[in-house]
């Protein structure tokens, strides 16, 4: 029997979705423009880094043809390799929206195929009937914020005020989501994991994805910093996902990172928790450890996303991953014949792209193991062929959307 393991790298796109233009996203490519702004030295200033984006790991995996299926162009800057070691290819989407549970729940194998309710991009983001039934439920004086917004922008504009007056800040974006962000010490973290649940309950006739709660520290807009207390309530996957098949066949899932929260805890067997793509990386070589035969370990790292794609960090998502691709030896090291190595994305995040949210793209699927031979799979027509690759290769029953590559 074998073992799987299931990286998403959050946000990590490569351009090239055939519905781009719907999303208003025509154009849009994570891996393609940091590699541009990479080669032209755009990506230097900081000190972060210097030179072309370098990802030797990956590009040994595939991921340079990956991205050529994808969207036509080689990424700037980045060397071809001669050999090729894993299963590459490229897969769309087929969810409505753009968000974490609809991305994951599809690498999963379940679709999203119904519409997600969003809040309003004039006026107020929230209706007043639902402010005001918060308000009421939660005890509250009042809720600051009520728009669009990015959340490191909001907690520095909005954060003394929400000290001072008690009002949790509440933001929402082009996602399915209803964000609170509040102090730790002075609101109190386990006071707005409650309004969360409060919140998550009020929003579930609207079809809201998720409620998260955004804690923080620090007491000046130069000093307010996010802590990795971050919860998310999502709803409920429509469907039995891969997850769901594996715990029926008695194999252990190790949710590592956020991929707990996403799922709404159905079909995990542990959730382990990490803060940082660095810790994240280090509890997921300690779940490998751990993982018995028919297990997955299935890890969001998510620094990706929240640091670099919604700031539009070109230089620290350049930065973030070549780190990831160096730490790849690591896990390679730790794998045993009959093992699997998947990574994958959710959606994009271009940070050239304008606004500060996921971009509608095509992800790479990169798959190695030990007595898996290298193969091009082309351009998938749904990332629901990547959990049902997992199923096929843990032995388990397949699923009623995707397509195994394996």
């Amino acid at each position: 029997m074998a073992r799987a393991f299931l990286f998403v790298l959050d946000s990590f796109g490569i351009g090239g979705a055939r519905d781009a233009a719907k999303y208003d996203d025509l154009g849009s490519n994570t891996l393609g423009h940091i590699a541009e702004f990479c080669a032209a030295g755009a990506a230097d200033r900081t000190g972060l880094r210097s030179g072309p984006l370098t990802l030797p790991n990956m590009s040994a995996l595939g991921l340079l043809h990956s991205a050529q299926q994808a969207c036509g162009d080689w990424p700037t800057g980045m060397p071809v390799p001669e050999r090729i070691f894993g299963v590459h290819g490229a897969a769309s989407e087929v969810s409505r929206g753009k968000d974490t549970p609809s991305g994951h729940w599809e690498i999963a194998g379940t679709p999203v195929m119904f519409d997600w309710g969003y809040f309003s991009t004039e006026g107020d983001a929230f209706p007043e009937d639902l402010v005001e039934a918060i308000c009421r439920e939660a005890e509250l004086p009042g809720i600051l914020g009520n728009c669009h917004a990015s959340g490191t922008e909001i907690i520095a504009r909005l954060g003394a005020e929400h000290i001072r007056t008690g009002k949790p800040i509440c933001y929402t974006s082009t996602d399915s989501v209803f964000q609170i962000a509040a102090h730790e010490a002075h609101f109190g973290l386990d006071r707005l994991i409650a309004l969360c649940q409060t919140v998550r309950k009020l929003v579930d006739p609207l079809n809201i994805g998720r409620v998260i709660a955004r804690p923080f520290v620090g007491e000046t807009s130069e000093t307010f910093e996010r802590t990795g207390n971050r919860r998310d309530f999502s709803v409920l996957p429509p469907e039995q996902t891969l997850l769901d098949r594996l715990v029926e066949a008695k194999r252990m899932v190790h949710a590592v990172g956020k991929i707990g929260d996403i799922f709404a805890h159905q079909g995990v067997s542990r959730v382990i928790k990490a803060n940082g793509n660095e810790a994240l990386m280090n509890a997921t070589l300690a779940a490998m450890d751990e993982a018995e035969d028919g297990d997955l370990v299935f890890t969001n790292f998510v620094d990706f996303d929240m640091l670099y794609g919604h700031r539009r960090d070109v230089a620290g998502y350049a930065a973030a991953l070549e780190a990831f691709d160096r730490r790849l030896g690591e896990v390679h090291r730790k794998m045993k014949p009959g093992d699997l190595l998947l990574l994958t994305a959710d959606h994009g995040c271009d940070p050239t792209w304008r606004g500060t949210d996921h971009t509608r793209e095509r992800v790479p699927i990169l798959a190695y193991g030990p007595g898996i031979a290298p193969r091009d799979i082309g351009i998938r027509e749904t990332y629901a062929d990547i959990g049902e690759s997992i199923a096929a290769h843990l032995g388990i029953a397949r699923g009623k959307y995707g397509r195994s590559f394996l």
